[in-house]
């Protein structure tokens, strides 16, 4: 008997394509109905909650009931490290409409990966914070430096309470569309909820796309030196 038998079966959810394209629009961090997750595969509502029920009862989806309805997300920020991963190996998709053309180029131009930044915008944070000697890559996991301790603290950061989070708290993971890898954990999700509410970045409605707002883009070449 192999070491984990039981990997064909988180394979074979994965394997079909309905299931694969609701677990990607659950990588935003958000709850979703069976309803909008039938929508985004293009899928019955019926399917959708077929395909629901095997992706809870295999562990990659949770589920919490509010009265009669029901919201499903990610299991768990490991599961969306899982989900990255065979996005960075898979073959891009056949765009075959003007409305998907332009939502892939939002994904890939910012987007959110579980509860962190991801995409180009992702990556060039994560690489200014590097060459300011703020972070420094060890082993995949992304060391604060003492300077980069002041920094985040004069950022607005809380780092003993990010630090205080049951996850991991800075480590390196590949973005599928850069091929470089991003800022993630409990880290990467404070960055990403400060830039929400200081107003640099908003949420892209239907799909886990972030749009930089002009406030943004004056931030992030201010503070961290880049242009978006």
């Amino acid at each position: 008997m192999g070491i984990n038998p039981n990997m064909a079966e988180i394979a074979s959810l994965l394997g079909e394509t309905s299931r694969a394209t609701m677990l990607a629009s659950m990588m935003d961090d958000r709850f979703h109905t069976a309803s909008e997750l039938a929508y985004m595969a293009a899928i019955k509502p019926q399917t959708a909650s077929f395909h629901l029920a095997k992706l809870v009862e295999g562990n990659l989806v949770r589920v919490e009931k509010q009265g009669r309805h029901r919201y499903f997300q990610l299991a768990g920020e490991e599961i969306a490290q899982l989900l990255e991963s065979f996005l960075a190996i898979s073959p891009p998709p056949e765009v075959r409409s003007l409305k998907q053309s332009s939502q892939m180029k939002l994904l890939q131009d910012a987007r959110t990966c579980y509860d962190h930044l991801a995409g180009k915008l992702g990556v060039q944070l994560t690489e200014s914070l590097l060459n300011a000697g703020f972070l420094k890559l060890e082993d995949k996991q992304f060391l604060i430096t003492a300077e980069g301790a002041q920094f985040f603290t004069d950022f607005g950061l809380d780092l003993d309470d990010l630090k205080r989070k049951r996850r991991s708290f800075s480590h390196a993971c590949l973005d599928w569309s850069e091929r470089r890898y991003h800022l993630a954990g409990a880290l990467g999700q404070g960055m990403l909820t400060h830039f929400l509410s200081l107003g640099w970045v908003t949420r892209v409605p239907s799909i886990r796309a972030i749009k930089v707002t002009e406030k943004g883009r004056a931030g992030f070449k201010e503070v961290f030196k880049f242009e978006v």
